[in-house]
């Protein structure tokens, strides 16, 4: 997938606030742009089909490394989809998972996470063999079974519960919602095409009521705070439609698979 930088929005955007230094507005098109895939839901995106490692339980989000998620539409195992859990509610459900990391400091609990998405193949490396910190102790796995439920913890990483066991090879497939990292410089093309001028509203509406500027101007704000308003919902009800360009990819499934 091909980038567009943010930087790439600045002349529209200059020519209403004339004298702007580009950095100031370039950081309003980037919040702008989180905000309005937070609002709209348009960015979306497909995991790669991947496995579950047995007696594991936290993953990384295999997505642009520039991306954080920011809702999971649906995590299938199997062709079984997922229950989406809260964190308070997959503590509840599984408490001898929360009862692995209580009282650990978060990185040193995150530690015992695979750096990035493995398949079968890459289980059986070294890395996962012998005491490998990776690989849960023998009394947790065989409290595994077949996977149920998700939840997120992180814009980068979630959990699958409970631990799923070695007994079947079990398929992963992902659908989120993104949006772009608060230190991101640029988003997915197609996506920023389609959203420009969105996220130009809700720039401006920003700039325009800076203090103490030589281009404020407060009645010119709130006509692209409302334009703002207007399209991110036209956006939104064109994604719950399914009339979305972008990253997401249909794949043709093997006859009577």
């Amino acid at each position: 997938m091909a980038d567009r930088t943010f930087a790439s929005l600045v002349p529209r955007v200059q020519a209403s606030v004339p004298g702007c230094p580009n950095a100031t507005i370039v950081q309003y098109i980037r919040d702008s742009a989180i905000r309005t895939c937070e609002r709209t839901l348009y960015y979306r995106y497909q995991v790669p089909l991947f496995n579950l490692l047995p007696g594991v339980s936290e993953y990384a989000y295999n997505k642009p490394v520039t991306t954080d998620v920011h809702v999971v539409f649906e995590a299938v195992v199997n062709d079984r989809p997922l229950e989406r859990l809260t964190m308070e509610k997959a503590i509840e459900m599984y408490p001898k998972w929360a009862d692995l990391y209580s009282g650990q400091d978060p990185a040193v609990a995150w530690s015992l996470t695979p750096p990035n998405v493995f398949n079968s193949f890459d289980y059986n490396e070294a890395l996962f063999n012998e005491n490998s910190p990776y690989v849960l102790p023998p009394e947790i796995v065989a409290d595994g079974s077949t996977p149920q439920s998700i939840t997120q913890v992180t814009p980068d990483k979630y959990i699958i519960l409970p631990l799923p066991d070695g007994q079947a090879t079990y398929r992963c497939r992902m659908f989120l919602a993104l949006k772009p990292k608060k230190n991101a410089t640029a988003m997915d093309e197609v996506i920023f095409d389609e959203l420009e001028e969105v996220i130009m509203h809700g720039a401006l509406q920003h700039l325009l009521v800076l203090p103490n500027q030589a281009w404020s101007d407060r009645e010119l704000a709130a006509y692209h705070a409302k334009q703002y308003v207007y399209q991110t919902s036209e956006r939104r009800a064109r994604a719950n439609l399914g009339n979305v360009r972008g990253t997401m990819r249909a794949r043709m499934q093997p006859f009577g698979a």
